[in-house]
């Protein structure tokens, strides 16, 4: 029968239709956040630095009653001075390790191939094929171009945090006077400290967990005699911000530098089973237990989160990756229609359960 004007058009499954809504707005988003890598990642790293300045002014102001202000200088001078530190000790020895580097190419070829020789033959084949052939200079000058392309950015961060903590008491009244329903300004507040909490706790753990860490290798470092013992240290801390594989990279570095300054295999030896021990337990048994349920994430979910966030964004995507998926864990937690993707997101099938702020 032939479908008159008056007829009802067919509808069409509306589970395929959100779907399909869904898609679309994800790959916008994807490509939103490729696009404006430039501008969004110094945003991102202004509001982790934010949030790590307001943490410490936070104790402080609890632990001593002092006036906001002095403990907001506290709170920078303490991340000023850290960020003061690193730079100081990278820059200092960055010099000098470019100058060597050439030096070091030849003895890291007999290394690698001294090394593999024990391994076997078809160990030693693939090394032959791969390893040797790397260009030591050129990755040398790629991670300090990547480092200098960090400096330039501290300036565009440092201007956000001014501008972030001068707005600290107000963003929350203005939330509340932008929107126009009571309850919606309750939940953005509600969102936004339960953020904050969550993330001042990850940084907090983290910052200590990643100087045990460094401070446990730099005396490794410093007993063995390892050259560029400091920089080595400051590396495995930075590292160890991005989940599963900075750990795994943090001892690498050092001991293939062992074999090339070293005749001996022992300081090599020592760097991988003493520091990859050292390693393994921080990060599978202190670091879980000072966490506790604070984050509640899929552990297949924090692999995914750095692929994902190092495909977008490259390396510093990936020391972000989870602190970006524990804010978007909290906010589809809150928005009932991306709920059930909190709840696969989450390690127990429990996105509520995050914290007493959550």
């Amino acid at each position: 029968m032939q479908q008159t004007p008056s007829d009802p058009a067919p509808s069409s499954d509306p589970q395929l239709a959100q779907l399909r809504d869904i898609a679309i707005v994800l790959a916008l988003a994807v490509l939103a956040l490729y696009a404006g890598a430039g501008f969004l990642i110094p945003l991102a790293l202004a509001f982790l630095v934010y949030v790590l300045v307001t943490a410490i002014s936070d104790r402080v102001h609890a632990a001593t009653g002092a006036p906001e202000w002095l403990t907001t200088l506290a709170g920078i001078t303490v991340v000023l001075a850290g960020l003061f530190v690193m730079i100081a000790v990278i820059g200092g020895q960055a010099t000098q390790f470019a100058r060597a580097i050439a030096s070091y190419e030849n003895a890291f070829d007999e290394a690698v191939t001294r090394v593999a020789a024990l391994l076997g033959e078809e160990v030693t084949a693939f090394v032959r094929d791969n390893l040797i052939r790397i260009d030591l200079s050129a990755l040398t000058r790629t991670a300090l171009g990547g480092a200098t392309s960090l400096l330039n950015t501290f300036l565009l961060v440092s201007l956000y945090v001014a501008f972030l903590l001068a707005e600290r008491r107000v963003l929350g009244i203005k939330l509340l006077l932008a929107a126009r329903d009571p309850q919606l300004g309750r939940d953005m507040s509600q969102v936004m400290e339960a953020i904050s909490h969550n993330l001042q706790s990850y940084l907090g753990v983290k910052t200590f967990v990643s100087l045990l860490t460094a401070g446990i290798s730099y005396a490794v470092f410093t007993l063995l005699g390892l050259e560029f013992a400091e920089t080595w240290a400051v590396l495995t801390f930075a590292l160890n911000f991005i989940p599963s594989i900075g750990s795994i990279v943090a001892v690498i570095f050092p001991a293939l530098a062992s074999l090339v300054q070293f005749d001996t295999i022992t300081p090599f030896l020592v760097i991988v089973f003493f520091c990859g021990t050292v390693q393994f337990l921080i990060g599978n048994f202190l670091d879980p237990a000072l966490l506790g349920r604070s984050l509640n994430m899929s552990t297949f979910m924090v692999i995914l989160a750095l692929t994902f966030w190092t495909a977008v964004w490259g390396l510093i995507g990936a020391f972000l990756s989870v602190p970006l998926t524990v804010c978007m864990l909290i906010v589809f937690r809150h928005v009932p229609a991306l709920r059930p993707v909190a709840v696969l997101m989450s390690k127990d099938g429990h996105p509520d359960a995050q914290g007493p702020n959550a």
